[in-house]
């Protein structure tokens, strides 16, 4: 015991001194210290971690059509319904006139049915300053394929003749049988039956007598395309202004 006594710090001597029963009992403080130190350390010590297995996303289900939405059908009928195509106008709410003399925009119009002569005269621009209105019946309903003519020489006055357009005011193109067709009134059907005009020339001569506000003489005639000294002579006793 005091061989043991020797070995121990100079601090322990003094501190506990050299009772037996001292030194035994800081002895197994000691080691219950030491014990608990080395079981501290070793609960304390890392250990191998294991790292988490890899989860894979599940792929995602496509739903029925019939549960998760509307069918396409449904789809189709809650949008706006389908807008009809527009109504044509039918011809037969429209009339066809031809327009001359003395008016700022000669030519053939088209105007609503149940039209009357003023509202072609306005549809042409109105007359020209000085023109002759005298009898132009203005408030007479159009018919189709009439002609009015406004102030232009040797047009006849009466009323539209069934089956024919109407001239100046409603004046008829058609003529007896042996008396000269007007060149101011007949339509392009009545210029036709004259030898050696058809349809296409019998165009011409309406087109020019439009352009030109109709004929003031037989002569004007020449001035029409396609028709040369010989076809006038043969025309000149078979027409009149």
């Amino acid at each position: 015991m005091a061989g043991a006594r020797d070995r121990l710090p100079l601090w322990v001597q003094t501190r506990c001194g050299l009772e037996p029963r001292t030194l035994a009992a800081l002895t197994v403080v000691l080691l219950v210290a030491a014990g608990l130190a080395g079981g501290y350390f070793w609960t304390g010590r890392p250990e191998p971690v294991r790292a988490p297995e890899l989860v894979r996303a599940a792929p995602a289900t496509v739903a029925p059509a019939g549960r998760s939405g509307p069918e396409p059908e449904a789809r189709e009928e809650a949008g706006p319904p389908p807008v009809p195509p527009a109504p044509s106008v039918s011809s037969a709410g429209k009339v066809v006139v031809d327009v001359g003399g003395k008016v700022r925009r000669p030519g053939v119009l088209t105007l609503p049915a149940g039209s009357r002569v003023a509202d072609a005269l306005r549809a042409a621009g109105g007359v020209r300053s000085g023109a002759d209105l005298t009898g132009i019946n203005r408030a007479r309903v159009l018919s189709d394929g009439e002609q009015v003519l406004v102030d232009v020489p040797g047009a006849q006055v009466a009323g539209p003749s069934p089956g024919s357009g109407g001239g100046a005011g409603g004046t008829g193109g058609g003529s007896a049988p042996g008396t000269p067709v007007s060149l101011n009134t007949a339509t392009v059907e009545q210029l036709d039956t004259l030898p050696g005009v058809g349809p296409v020339l019998a165009q011409h001569i309406v087109d020019h007598r439009t352009e030109h506000g109709g004929f003031r003489s037989v002569a004007e005639l020449r001035e029409v395309t396609g028709i040369g000294e010989r076809r006038f002579a043969d025309l000149e006793p078979l027409v009149r202004p």
